[in-house]
Parts: structure tokens; C-alpha cells; sequence
């Protein structure tokens, strides 16, 4: 069937001749800068990985409040606190202000007295302890919030194609295991070609998003190619997998007739 629609859609006016070329894209890892002056002191979460996060509890987010509880535990020099959902930076002090996750807000005495202790103390030792204290504790996680998807009007024929195509090929190299949907086209990716949203931070639906740009300059073949990659990635997530590039998701896109490539780079002849 992609032989078919890649002959059948290949027809379009002004289609580019394109090849393909993987293009690595290195890692980015948050510093490590524990032992940073006391202005500047944060703790990240990838030095000691805590356990993995609770449910998220209703609590009201008062920061002076909490700035309150803090200093009732000893904190001292602190003007005010910032929340954030940082889950990389958790703590850290800069200035007078405490920028600290959301989460700390409903944890247990003994973790907000060592938030207090390893921002005023100037003793190595217990500041250790209580950064060990707070990177133990499970920071509750909030899905992200997404604002609603809004499809330009003037996308909405492109759209429709799409979803059809998924609903296609999702009969043709998933058994029609897969959950429709239906694809949004977005004028906001720029350098992505299109990416998969899981269930889990979407409200429970999973979402696939092809770029608008990527089909009008690359053609409905390629757009073919990206559909079938971002549904890989549904495929790993309806069926309990890692949604990643790795060796199933490689072998995955081979038996759907596909290049495994993490990221292409598409370029005119």
C-alpha cells in the first residue's frame, strides 16, 4: 500500500526530490552544581533519583504562607519563594528568593525543616544530609497543561487527509490495533517534522501532530513516512513500551517499511 500511495500521491504539482540523512542530536543534562556558593546553591534531581512521584494532592499554593512554615523551621535571609514545577531544579536560592517545586508545599515536617537547613546553613555536613532529604522525597508530578488544539481553518482538507491515511495504515501494518485519531497540522513546528504526544500527558488520548511546512515543501510521500514514524510511537505507548528511538522502536519501523531514523533532514536535490 505505500508503494501505492507514494505512486498515486507523487502526481501532486511541485513535489522536490528529496533524500534522506540522519543528523545526530546531542543530549543536553542539566549542571551539577551542588557545591556552588550558598547565593547560588540548587539541588537537581538527576544526582540522587528519588522514588518514583505520587499521586498529586490538592493543596492551595500560598507562598507566604509557606514562607512562613519555613522560617518557623529556620530559614533565614529568604525575602520570598517562587513555586515551580522544575522537576530538574528543585531547590535553589538565588538573591533573597527560594525558587522551590510546588510539591515540597504538602511534604512532610521533617523535609520542609531540611529545605530550611540546606538554604541557610553554611555547615557542609548538614547541608548534605538535608539536600539527602529532600531528593528522597517523592515530588508529586501534574500532567502539563495544553492549551486546547486549534486547527486553522484553511488546514482542516490536510487535516482530513491525514486522518485518513492513519486510518489506512493503521489498518494495513497495526491489524487496525491502533486508536484513531484524528491528526492535527500544526504551522508552529518548524524544525520537527511531525512528534507523538502519549496518553498520559494528553489527558489520556494520545496525539500525533505533522507539520504543516513539511508537507507543503516536502510532499504527501514524506508526510507518509512522518505519520507512519509518529505511529510507531503510538503503537509503543498503546502497547505498554517505552516511547524512545530505541531497538523495538527500530525494529518497528523496518517491519512497517519505513528508515528508523530518529530525526531526518530533508533537502531539495
Amino acid at each position: 500500500m505505500i508503494a501505492w500511495l507514494r505512486n498515486r500521491l507523487s502526481q501532486d504539482p511541485g513535489q522536490l526530490g528529496l533524500f534522506e540523512m540522519v543528523v545526530s542530536v546531542p543530549e543536553l543534562r542539566a549542571p551539577r552544581d551542588l557545591h556552588a556558593p550558598a547565593s547560588t546553591r540548587r539541588i537537581t534531581d538527576d544526582l540522587l533519583a528519588p522514588p518514583p512521584p505520587a499521586a498529586v494532592p490538592v493543596v492551595s499554593l500560598d507562598s507566604d504562607a509557606f514562607l512562613v512554615t519555613l522560617r518557623a523551621h529556620g530559614l533565614r535571609g529568604v525575602e520570598r519563594i517562587v513555586f515551580t514545577r522544575n522537576r530538574r531544579t528543585m531547590v535553589s536560592l538565588s538573591g533573597g528568593v527560594l525558587r522551590v517545586h510546588e510539591g515540597f508545599v504538602s511534604a512532610p515536617n521533617h523535609v520542609q525543616a531540611a529545605i530550611a537547613i540546606f538554604a541557610t546553613s553554611r555547615n557542609k555536613a548538614k547541608r548534605g544530609a538535608a539536600r539527602d532529604i529532600i531528593v528522597a522525597h517523592p515530588v508529586p508530578s501534574r500532567p502539563p497543561t495544553r492549551r486546547p488544539a486549534v486547527q486553522h481553518a484553511e488546514d482542516e482538507p490536510m487535516a482530513a487527509r491525514l486522518t485518513l491515511l492513519h486510518a489506512q495504515l493503521n489498518l494495513e501494518h497495526f491489524s487496525n490495533a491502533l486508536e484513531p485519531l484524528d491528526i492535527q497540522v500544526s504551522r508552529r513546528l518548524a524544525r520537527r517534522l511531525g512528534h507523538y504526544t502519549p496518553r498520559a500527558h494528553n489527558g489520556g488520548s494520545g496525539e500525533i501532530v505533522i507539520s504543516r511546512r513539511h508537507v507543503r515543501r516536502d510532499g504527501w510521500p514524506e508526510a507518509i513516512h512522518t505519520l507512519l514514524h509518529e505511529m510507531v510511537h503510538q503503537w509503543q505507548d498503546e502497547t505498554g513500551r517505552p516511547v524512545d528511538h530505541g531497538a523495538g522502536f527500530r525494529a518497528k519501523c523496518r517491519a512497517v517499511g519505513i528508515e528508523p531514523a530518529a530525526t531526518r533532514m530533508l533537502v531539495a536535490r
